[in-house]
């Protein structure tokens, strides 16, 4: 059955993948730096090198993966398989990346470029197949919002547990031995990833296939994604939406520290209220998008978004109360928008199956997990580029006017200018509810004919019949 309701249960499980994928990741993201730099003790120029050579890496290995994940068969699907069985090494990788041998320093950086390495390639053959799978769970485009907004609710918990938890646990595991404590902790974290990858493996189904007679070479793949017009917008929304995001993020705890002057337990409150309105946001995509075209709210909090953004940078640093609630609503507005791109991706691989008769979901999810990476490379340097330009000094007590300037632009209105030019590439991606809804019944009856014509073949004279 194609075009399935999904129960509560299956969606549930399919977030619970990427609250499994972000249990781990999430720390790589938010602590590996401070981890490498402060704990393993190498220098933050050898950090940057190692988080952007990946970034090269990934160009090749994602669509690697995509193709592989799309040419898999086996008794689970296609998608399936790599999270019940890649998790594992992941784990064990994840452990060893936050492990402290006591070597000599050459050795240590060629450690913490290999486990790096190995667990971003691992990362890979997890994240692909998954983000693939939330493609094929499903042909009703308004379910594919209301399982990827649970995904997104799931994912925002799995970081409120990791933020509020791993450096208590550091210290508590660790006994003041932050390099104990980091690995025990990891161990943790990973076990309950391993669990919630499970819980995924064993509660969600594929239920779309590619057509039968679909070519399998990668440049027959490559030359049908390139026909795809509409993949090639969503590639742009993709890096788009990323790229405003993880701005956002990245500036929060300066903006907190600085321009509001918030201690520790303020930042605190400050940052986990922007995750919470995110949820908040999540949490009402669905219901949002069962009432207007998807594509429609998408467009409509891009541009609340947009003004909310404004608001905050004209709001004075001593307004700390009425700052956090803007920051709450840019978050609850990114939330709306987030389970609908991704819901929009696999709309646009429904349309490029209608318009060239085959299917590449791998493949296409790669490529938006590329651009997804890219958003968050440029975001990185764009912080670290902007800070420079204001003459953000590390440690100081107070910054100066331009430092201020530069960490409120990197929140507010920066990411308001990306979010402009991402409300553009929405209105011209065009796949709207009724578009989606005429394409699916054509590509079910394309789907009767191929199964009859097969049926026909299978009993005709020259072949034999079926009951003999």
């Amino acid at each position: 059955m194609r075009n399935a309701k999904l129960s509560v249960m299956e969606k549930i499980g399919f977030g619970m993948g990427d609250a499994g994928n972000n249990m781990t990741f999430a720390a790589v993201v938010m602590y590996l730096s401070y981890f490498y730099t402060d704990v393993y003790g190498i220098s933050p120029a050898i950090v940057g090198t190692i988080f952007i050579s990946m970034r090269f890496v990934d160009a090749i290995t994602d669509p690697l993966m995509g193709a592989l994940a799309d040419r898999t068969r086996s008794r689970w699907g296609r998608f399936r398989p790599y999270i019940l069985f890649v998790p594992v090494p992941l784990a064990a990788s994840c452990v060893l990346m936050f492990t402290t041998p006591d070597w000599s320093e050459s050795a240590k950086i060629g450690y913490a470029f290999a486990t790096y390495f190995a667990m971003s390639l691992l990362y890979t053959a997890v994240n692909i197949p998954y983000c693939a799978l939330g493609g094929v769970i499903t042909d009703d485009h308004r379910e594919r919002v209301s399982f990827q907004s649970w995904r997104f609710i799931l994912v925002g918990v799995a970081y409120l547990i990791l933020n509020s938890s791993l450096m208590p646990l550091v210290e508590l595991l660790g006994g003041g031995d932050e390099t104990q404590g980091f690995q025990y902790t990891m161990a943790i974290m990973s076990v309950i990833a391993l669990a919630m990858f499970g819980f995924c493996f064993a509660t969600v189904r594929e239920r779309i296939q590619p057509p039968p007679k679909q070519q399998e070479k990668l440049t027959a793949t490559l030359k049908a994604l390139a026909k795809n017009e509409k993949w090639r917008i969503i590639l742009g929304i993709t890096f788009l939406q990323a790229l405003q995001f993880f701005l956002r993020q990245g500036a929060a705890i300066y903006f907190a520290t600085y321009v509001l002057g918030l201690g520790a337990t303020g930042i605190s409150v400050f940052v986990t209220s922007g995750v919470v309105g995110k949820i908040a946001g999540t949490a009402i995509s669905s219901w949002c998008s069962n009432r207007i075209s998807k594509r429609s709210v998408f467009l409509a909090s891009t541009c609340a978004l947009i003004f909310a953004s404004v608001m905050l940078y004209l709001v004075p640093g001593s307004w700390v109360l009425m700052a956090t609630v803007l920051f709450v609503i840019v978050n609850f507005l990114h939330g709306i928008g987030t389970p609908i791109s991704w819901a929009l991706m696999a709309d646009a691989e429904d349309y490029g199956e209608w318009k060239t008769g085959t299917r590449n979901t791998g493949v296409s999810f790669a490529g938006n997990l590329f651009f997804l990476k890219l958003g968050l490379a440029f975001s990185g340097g764009m912080i670290g580029y902007l800070l420079a330009w204001g003459g953000y000094q590390a440690g100081a007590e107070q910054q100066s006017a331009d430092a201020l300037n530069a960490i409120s632009l990197l929140l507010t209105l920066i990411p308001a200018a990306i979010s402009a030019v991402l409300a553009i590439a929405i209105w011209f991606f065009g796949l709207d509810d009724r578009t989606m809804d005429a394409i699916r019944r054509d590509l079910d009856i394309r789907k009767r004919d191929n199964d009859a014509t097969d049926t026909d073949a299978k009993t005709s004279p020259a072949t034999g019949s079926a009951f003999s």
